[in-house]
């Protein structure tokens, strides 16, 4: 108790000596882990790896060395509840590890401690947000974890944690299975249930869902919702600030920058954010300063390196923009976007074989993004192979989790124009026809439409095309010149079916 009162107090160095003069560190696993947290509070995470033992741990989490269970406890039963001794001194190795930055052996600790004790939230947490899993590891760890016969709806809520690129109707179902769901908040009074339908955790994680199905006006809705309720809800307000990014919203980047870096001044998301509203009005410089303020103060935070990344990218400074994509991928295994961040830095250079490699590692890591396989079309089309190009643009439509949007309208452009190349001409028109009702503002698609029409002879059909593409850009040098001749081969065809229809009354 003294101990545990001087660490409250903040007096870690006193605390710890007086655990370690004590020797009582040797006789209980307790006392040594409120030892190393002494020490980790110190940031002598040498010296408190070396408190923890020399434990050692398989890639899939397993526990090599046991010897520190068969310590005797001291009031072993003196506490009803009481946290997974194992489980947080395998956590709070893996935080040592991570300091040190040996991400490889961390991911292993937080492994074991999630498997020790799956009620151990924070390092799941610690694996999902830092990307250290990919998207079959996190599925194959959810399926090992030995859930309590009362923690089903933890279960159904770890599953919605991880990455969500399941078709639209599977994560629905996981939401509404979760949602339907009875949890007891308080074991004494087994009557006294609620469900989680307005957990604000589940709703982020929903939040999440359409972010990552490009659904960004939902997302920002709902996360606009859950911050009235929750100001101070700050993985909600990570989600949020993509969404308002992707939608343009600048002057909600701007509130809620300057609301961070006067509420938490010392934290990285704080700085990401006034990285974010620099973006969002093209000032790339300012936005790579801030965020590269935001990786200072967290190197952990993979939204900021790439957001770098982006900056270079965005003003055509690709050395950079690689440099900041690698280290984001060395850094974050499981997030697969700085590596197609690359691939598309090696695509803008004409290095499509380059390319294609990156985009194969990105998709290695997550097999069901859809944007991986429609840059892989782009490539392929780019290299000439037409129809590899169709089958990896079908497989991106086929790929994305809810029914197509106006997000997706360049892949059924870009299947279009492959099936054009092959001389498929009718299906090429229905895709396209399929594009104008996702969005009826696309030069790409009225040219390609009015270009294939042309192709089939049907000039009448390429001019009214033309027609509609130049209304959207009248200095297009493509279709001018294309309207040019589609005017000229119709009245050629004119003249001929009129000389025909004569030939035929004589």
């Amino acid at each position: 108790m003294q101990a545990q009162a001087l660490f409250l107090g903040r007096h870690y160095r006193r605390a710890f000596h007086l655990l370690n003069a004590s020797q009582i560190v040797l006789r209980d696993l307790r006392f040594r882990y409120l030892a190393a947290k002494c020490l980790e509070e110190l940031k002598e995470w040498d010296q408190c790896l070396l408190m923890l033992g020399d434990a050692k741990v398989d890639e899939h989490g397993n526990v090599l060395d046991v010897k520190d269970c068969n310590v005797m406890y001291l009031d072993k039963d003196g506490e009803d509840r009481e946290i997974n001794i194992s489980s947080a001194i395998c956590f709070l190795r893996g935080k040592a590890y991570e300091a040190l930055e040996n991400r490889a052996q961390a991911r292993q600790w937080y492994k074991a401690a999630i498997k020790a004790d799956p009620l151990c939230y924070e390092a799941l947490e610690c694996l999902i947000d830092n990307h250290m899993l990919t998207c079959e590891e996190e599925t194959s760890l959810l399926s090992s974890l030995q859930f309590g016969s009362e923690d089903g709806w933890l279960s159904s809520f770890y599953s919605c944690l991880i990455k969500k690129y399941d078709k639209e109707n599977v994560v629905e179902a996981k939401f509404g299975e979760l949602e339907k769901e009875n949890c007891d908040i308080n074991p004494s009074g087994p009557s006294f249930t609620r469900t989680l339908k307005n957990n604000s955790d589940l709703l982020v994680c929903k939040a999440e869902y359409y972010h990552q199905c490009e659904e960004y006006q939902k997302c920002f809705e709902l996360t606009s919702v859950l911050l009235e309720r929750d100001p101070f809800h700050l993985k909600c307000t990570l989600v949020h600030l993509g969404a308002a990014m992707e939608l343009g919203h600048s002057n909600e980047l701007y509130h809620m920058a300057s609301s961070l870096v006067k509420d938490y001044p010392q934290k990285a998301l704080s700085w990401y954010a006034v990285g974010c509203y620099y973006y969002c009005i093209k000032k790339y410089d300012q936005s790579r300063r801030y965020f590269s303020k935001a990786t200072n103060l967290d190197g952990t935070l993979p939204p900021a390196w790439i957001g770098i990344g982006n900056a270079y990218a965005a003003q055509e400074e690709g050395d950079q923009a690689m440099s900041s994509f690698r280290t984001a991928a060395r850094l974050f295994p499981g997030c697969h976007l700085p590596t197609l961040y690359i691939g598309m830095e090696y695509m803008r250079t004409h290095s499509f074989k380059l390319a294609e490699q990156f985009f194969m590692q990105a998709k290695a890591i997550c097999p069901s993004d859809p944007l991986v396989y429609n840059e892989l079309g782009v490539v392929a089309y780019h290299m000439k192979e037409y129809k590899k190009a169709v089958w990896w643009f079908e497989k991106t439509l086929a790929h994305v989790p809810s029914s197509l949007s106006e997000m997706w309208e360049p892949t059924v452009v870009n299947l279009a124009h492959a099936l054009r190349k092959l001389k498929k001409y009718h299906e090429a028109v229905s895709y396209y026809e399929k594009a104008l009702v996702l969005s009826t503002r696309s030069l790409s698609t009225y040219a390609g439409l009015a270009y294939t029409y042309h192709l089939q002879e049907n000039f009448n059909a390429a001019i009214t095309y033309y027609h509609k593409a130049l209304w959207l850009k009248p200095d297009d040098q493509f279709c001018t010149e294309m309207l040019t001749l589609a005017l000229v081969d119709e009245c050629r065809h004119g003249s001929i079916d009129s000389r025909r229809s004569e030939v035929h009354v004589l």
